[in-house]
């Protein structure tokens, strides 16, 4: 047995001594030795360098890198050696920024074998740890972070560090702008407790820039970086500067010092005219002001100073409203003079007793405003106190004169600010001690008082960029003329507004910029300004929009799932499936389907070209084979990742009488105890037509389906209540038809009753107290950057629909109904797709839609010319109370009383006004009256452009002419003439305003006549008798009225008359037959006939005219009006004829009786007085400059009212954010282009219709750019839109029937017989002066007809009493 187990015992021996045997061979000493040593590296310039080696030895050996014999030291060059070592292979990896001539890299061992004496029980030598050795991991970072000026902000980042003693800290670094930051009370630093913090206590604009944290540890440097935003603070007076910023003092001396600084940012403030230096003692709080005015660029030399003592120094900028806040101080410093130090030290100049004269005079700093002269000090200088003695003098003259005669200068540096601008002087400086003086230094050369450079040119084209969800990447070319460039100023506004917003407020040294701050979704534009010491550059141009969305993140979407057939004819199967859960970077644009046999390995593609439903038919199939189907997604990024193939689906011809599965069951507004489930239609809907659908739910995990509905509902959605809160729930659809109930739809996804964590309250309704639009507004808990806002109305999405506008700014979105109808009303609902289920709804009835509330107008805006030429526009509202307000805007800008318009309102009448005292070429444009009366709201606007404007602006200077004229003797009748019995032609014409100094002369021909009466001025009337009347007396006649005051001149043009043919123009009345004439009075002998038989005036029929024309009124033509019209004038000795053939036969003449159309300037009514109608208020001709705006706004009229549609080009407009479409109180259409462009020209026309007919009106709109001369209508295009004749226009009307409205008699009157009136209000009456009365025609000099446009509505004066 013993010798049994001695093979046993040897080998269980031997194993011990194996295992001896390594741990004394571990303790055995082994020089250092490189098993893979260093090799030659040639790499590009820039490129990291990786060095490795692998060394054993025994103890373990300490390496050592060296680069040309120096020990390399990553804390001398922070980021740019990271040294490792791990399992003995050791690498030095070198990031190299720069071309550096190459040297030699050297790598050391060293053993430790020596410091002990005894391997076998040596005791371990603990040595320091250093900061360096920790091994460092950053956790939660700083972010972009905004500050405001004089606030606090810490930036903190925490870190997990390997050991962690409490003793030992990280080496921390921070770095603003790549300069390293010191601790003070400007910057207070913290490391420990696992996080690295800096606190800026006093923030000032020099604060912002992007800040780095380095951390060095024992795999290198840890670093992060973001930027800083510190914004100015309140101005200390409203439109003030913000605060300079970066003051610092340089060229220090014993008695001088240069002060230069950093201009602000100037956005929507006034431009900076200077800025106040100040300066201040240490110690002390007493600021004292170096300059007496404002220094025009950004340095200024301070002199005055006392030696030894120290300063601070601060800047103040200035502008048209007021002083800035004072920048931050400057760091203190001292005045000393650097040559000081050589005087008091004892070299050989210590016994020199007159010092030397200066050298090298020169002018360092020279700008308009001032001069800085340098010198150097005299050598030798001796040891006694110096001072310096200037004189200048013009440049060739020798005339010397002494500067400093009050001031000891003992600084090499003084500045001159009194010299005149535009000479040339010359400056030498004496060097002067107790002593006495040296002799004078060389002239400088001649100096001239300029400003040597000026600001940099504008920057280049700038580029906007996407970034991240609220930045955006702006990038900008240089400017050519950079002129010791400071950096640049980047501003930003929201695209369609005027506001400019800075981005910084620091000048940003690169050319490229991150904007962050921003909202998602919105729209933005960029400009840049460059800056230097003379301030800042002319804007640069806008960049493009650009919406603030972030560039592609997550590249593609997730895989879609849920793949079911639909339908099946034998040959083709149609399959749909589920959209991914996660779209990626992007909208899913695209699906790919992919099919094969259910025995088979190989996939064939189905479509290359993308489908965009989800939703496919796969064709060409074999009846009776089991296919598979998978689907992919992509989006901008690419294809993302295949579905999970489908269970085997056999092609077999669906032939039951019952409908299909209907199919992509989804889920709304799911909430603790209801929920809403939505599903689409079945492709195959059987014998019959689908009739409705029924629901089941089950538990998950159940078979145990409960059908939720007994009657199929209609709609393909329906909401489920009662549910368990917590509880997982599986839906499914079938579809009902007259056959029967239909095949179940694929199971839902499983969904929990449980309402979102955060969830905000549902949809608010409310109204928008600017407008007073009724909105519906959702704030999501929820969100992401791929994330829309879906409204939908009963479940089914809301298309292009001109009432309802939504905006989404954030997490918020907004449905706003700008113009409420009884079809609004319904059930609305939002869904926010990529988040958890973000959903609502509210359901919109007629209690809500009251709400909106307008003010009811009587009259829109429309526009009266008073006497002198004055312009009043108004309009009038049903009510208004005492509390109303409002507004006129002209142009986008806002009008307020004052000097040139008087705005007043009267609410007894509702009259709103505003009179233009002075009426110009300026006024032309839109014009706009806001106003807000409690909750409700409503505008009118009217467009005053083109020959609308130049007829109203002639107007205006004919009254104000007018005006003028009747301020001495004149015509209140012009030239006119009787026959007496005894046939005598009698001249006649009244006077107004004469004395008994006023003289009167009659003139033929310019040859003065002599009546045997002289006339009597002083009786009111004069008259001329005409005997014996032949044709020997025809000639231009004219009365001359004068006196001390001026002097007044009427014609009469006695040539034989000439009358036109007969024109039809079609009216809202009806239709219109006149007849244009050199002159025209009732004494005339006028007959008009219809068939040969004479027509006698009548409410049917009605006869009239004015100073130059004749016409007859037909109302409401019907077919009895049809035929040949004529009318007959007698001159005395023949009759004169004109004819018109209004039988109907012709096309144009046919269609006045049948529909409503328009021919040329007119526009032809329709039979029935019910029908709708445009009443008044459009031009014909629109003629407006780019960007401004234009509001097409006129009166319709129908019973019932009509439907209103706007068209461009024939294409039907609907409402934009360019272009706004409303129609107010049934009354009131209007079409609204903000800041039209070129694009905007062409033809635009209204449509006006209800079921008596309607009415079709087009109007020409050009866009002229600025600059060009404003083109003039074509030939044969119409200046008026009204159908009546220019002397009679026809005003917008309030909705009675027009064919009610009185037509206006036949006047003498010279001026456009009045339209519809509304009332002045009688705090304001404009009371008339009476006008001249002509009997005769209007001679040609002074005018009687006032060109009034063809389209306004005047508002009545008070009677005179």
């Amino acid at each position: 047995r013993s010798n049994q187990s001695k093979p046993f015992f040897y080998h269980r021996y031997v194993q011990g001594m194996m295992s001896k045997r390594s741990e004394l061979l571990d303790d055995i000493p082994k020089m250092p030795d490189f098993l893979v040593a260093l090799r030659p590296h040639t790499v590009w310039e820039k490129t990291p360098v990786k060095l490795f080696c692998t060394v054993q030895g025994n103890s373990r050996p300490i390496v050592k890198w060296y680069k040309g014999g120096v020990p390399v030291d990553p804390l001398s060059a922070p980021g740019k050696y990271k040294m490792e070592s791990k399992y003995g292979v050791h690498s030095l990896i070198i990031i190299i920024n720069s071309f550096v001539k190459h040297m030699p890299m050297s790598f050391t061992v060293i053993s430790v074998m020596s410091e002990r004496s005894f391997p076998c029980c040596s005791v371990p030598h603990l040595t320091d740890i250093h900061a360096s050795k920790l091994e460092v991991s950053l956790l939660d970072r700083f972010s972009v972070s905004f500050g405001v000026e004089g606030g606090s902000i810490s930036l903190v980042c925490t870190m997990v560090v390997v050991p962690d003693l409490p003793n030992v800290p990280p080496l921390a670094q921070w770095y603003r702008d790549d300069k390293l930051l010191k601790p003070s009370d400007l910057a207070e630093m913290a490391v420990g407790g696992g996080a690295a913090r800096l606190t800026l206590p006093h923030l000032a604009k020099d604060d912002e820039g992007l800040y780095t944290l380095r951390i060095f540890s024992k795999d290198g440097t840890a670093e992060h970086s973001a930027y800083l935003f510190v914004s100015d603070a309140a101005p200390s007076a409203a439109g003030a500067p913000g605060a300079p910023m970066s003051v610092k003092a340089y060229d220090i001396n014993s008695d001088y010092v240069l002060v230069a600084w950093k201009p602000p940012n100037t956005v929507n403030e006034a431009p900076i005219t200077g800025y106040f230096v100040d300066r201040c003692e240490a110690g002390s709080d007493t600021w004292v002001q170096c300059s007496d005015a404002p220094v025009k660029v950004c340095k200024y030399p301070v002199h005055g100073l006392v030696a030894g003592r120290s300063y601070r120094f601060r800047v103040r900028a200035v502008n048209s409203s007021g002083i800035s806040r004072p920048s931050r101080k400057s760091d203190k410093v001292t005045a000393l003079d650097a040559a000081e130090s050589e005087r008091l030290q004892g070299t050989e100049e210590g016994y020199v007793t007159i010092p030397g004269e200066p050298s090298d005079v020169h002018a360092s700093e020279v700008f308009r405003s001032y001069v800085v002269l340098s010198w150097k000090p005299p050598s030798p200088r001796g040891r006694a106190p110096l001072w310096y003695v200037i004189e200048k003098c013009l440049a060739g003259t020798g005339a010397w004169q002494r500067i400093n005669a009050a001031v000891r200068l003992h600084s090499p540096r003084y500045p001159v600010f009194d010299l005149q601008d535009g000479q040339k002087y010359q400056f030498r400086v004496y060097s002067v001690n107790v002593f006495g003086s040296s002799e004078a230094s060389e002239p400088s050369e001649p100096v001239q008082k300029v400003d040597v450079d000026g600001v940099p040119s504008a920057p280049g084209q700038v580029v906007a960029t996407r970034n991240t969800k609220s930045s955006v990447f702006v990038q900008w070319e240089p400017p050519k003329h950079l002129k010791n460039l400071m950096g640049y100023y980047i501003d930003g506004r929201v695209v369609g507004s005027k506001e400019w917003f800075p981005c910084n407020h620091k000048p940003f040294k690169h050319n490229r910029f991150v904007v962050h701050g921003l909202t998602p979704g919105e729209s933005y534009a960029f400009r840049v300004q460059a800056v230097n010491v003379y301030g800042l550059s002319d804007e640069s141009q806008e960049s493009s929009p650009i919406a603030v969305e972030p560039a592609l993140g997550e590249p593609t979407p997730s895989a879609p799932s849920g793949i079911t057939l639909l339908s099946c004819d034998g040959s083709s199967m149609t399959v749909a499936w589920k959209s991914p859960k996660h779209c990626g970077g992007s909208k899913v644009n695209a699906y790919y389907i992919d099919k094969r046999n259910a025995d088979t390995l190989t996939w064939k593609e189905v479509n290359l070209a993308p489908v965009t439903e989800r939703i496919c038919t796969v064709d060409n199939l074999t009846e009776g084979t089991f296919y598979e189907f998978k689907v992919q997604a992509g989006n901008l990024a690419g294809v993302g990742v295949p579905s999970a193939p489908s269970a085997p689906m056999k092609c077999g011809a669906w032939t039951m009488d019952e409908p299909g599965p209907a199919y992509d069951l989804s889920f709304s507004e799911v909430r603790g105890n209801s929920l809403v489930v939505l599903w689409k239609a079945p492709v195959y809907t059987g014998a019959s037509a689908v009739t409705g659908y029924q629901v089941d739910m089950a538990k998950k995990g159940s078979e145990e389906f409960v059908t939720l509905n007994q009657e199929a509902v209609s709609q393909r959605y329906l909401q489920v209540s009662g549910l368990e809160e917590g509880a997982t729930y599986v839906f499914r659809v079938r579809a009902v038809n007259a056959n029967g109930v239909g095949k179940p739809s694929q199971l839902s996804e499983p969904v929990c009753a449980r309402a979102l964590p955060g969830n905000k309250p549902p949809i608010v309704a409310s109204v928008d107290e600017e407008t007073g639009d009724i909105f519906l507004s959702l704030e999501a808990c929820e969100i992401c950057e791929t994330s829309k806002f879906v409204w939908s109305k009963n479940y089914k999405p809301i298309g292009d629909c001109p009432r309802v506008g939504v905006t989404t700014k954030g997490r918020t979105s907004r449905l706003t109904f700008t113009k409420p109808d009884k079809d609004d009303l319904g059930r609305y609902s939002v869904v926010v797709t990529d988040t958890d289920g973000v959903s609502s709804s509210h359901t919109l009835t007629e209690d809500g839609r009251s709400r909106q509330r307008f003010v009811p107008l009587k009259h829109g805006l429309n526009y009266e010319v008073l006497e002198k030429g004055h312009v009043r526009f108004w309009l009038q509202a049903v009510k208004l109370s005492p509390s109303v307000s409002y507004r006129f805007i002209v142009n986008d800008k806002e009008v307020t009383s004052g000097e040139g318009h008087k705005i007043s309102h009267d609410v007894a009448t509702g009259i709103i006004q505003m009179t233009v005292d002075h009426f110009t070429r300026a006024n032309e444009g839109t014009y706009t009256v806001q106003i807000h009366d409690g909750k409700a709201k409503t505008q009118s606007s009217l467009v005053l452009v083109g020959d609308v404007f130049k007829a109203a602006l002639k107007e205006a200077e004919f009254q104000r002419k007018e005006h003028i004229r009747k301020q001495g003797p004149h015509f209140s009748e012009y030239l006119y003439f009787t026959v007496t019995e005894d046939c005598t032609v009698m001249l006649a014409c009244k006077v107004a305003n004469v004395k008994k100094e006023t003289t009167f002369h009659w003139y033929k021909e310019e040859d003065e006549i002599v009546p045997e009466t002289p006339p009597n001025v002083m009786s009111g009337a004069c008259a001329l008798p005409i005997p014996l009347f032949s044709r020997k007396d025809q000639g231009v006649f004219k009365a001359v009225l004068s006196d001390d005051r001026g002097k007044d001149t009427s014609l009469f043009d006695i040539s034989g008359a000439s009358a036109s043919e007969l024109v039809l123009q079609c009216t809202p009345e009806g239709i219109r037959l006149q007849c244009s004439m050199n002159y025209y009075t009732e004494e005339m002998k006028t007959v008009w006939k219809h068939k040969e038989t004479k027509i006698a005036s009548s409410e049917k029929m009605r006869i009239g005219g004015t100073a130059e024309m004749a016409w007859m009124q037909i109302c409401d033509p019907s077919d009895k009006e049809k035929g040949h019209y004529s009318i007959e004038i007698c001159d005395g000795e023949k009759t004169h004829a004109r004819t018109f053939d209004l039988s109907g036969q012709g096309a144009d003449t046919e269609s006045i009786f049948t529909t409503s159309s328009r021919s040329d300037s007119a526009r032809c009514c329709c039979v029935s007085s019910d029908r709708g109608r445009v009443v008044g208020g459009l031009p014909d001709v629109v003629t407006i400059m780019e960007h401004k705006s234009l509001s097409l706004t006129c009166t319709v009229w129908g019973e019932p009212t009509p439907e209103v549609t706007w068209f461009k080009n024939e294409q039907e407009v609907t409402s934009s954010e360019h272009t706004r479409v409303t129609f107010d109180g049934g009354k009131f259409s209007s079409l609204v282009i903000t800041k039209v462009t070129p694009e905007d020209s062409g033809k635009y026309s209204i449509n006006v219709r209800n079921k008596y007919g309607g009415e079709f009106v087009e109007i020409t709109v050009s866009v002229y750019k600025h600059g060009e001369q404003i083109p003039e209508p074509k030939l044969g295009q119409p200046k008026t839109a009204a159908a009546t004749p220019a002397s009679t226009p026809v005003p917008p009307k309030s909705p009675a029937p027009p064919s009610k409205t009185p037509t206006p008699t036949p006047s003498k009157a010279q001026t456009p017989a009045p339209s519809v009136k509304s009332p002045t209000p009688a705090s304001t009456p404009v009371p008339k002066s009476p006008t001249p009365t002509p009997k005769s025609p209007t001679p040609t000099p002074r005018g009687v007809k006032s060109p009034t446009p063809p389209r306004f509505m005047k508002s009545p004066t008070p009677p005179r009493k």
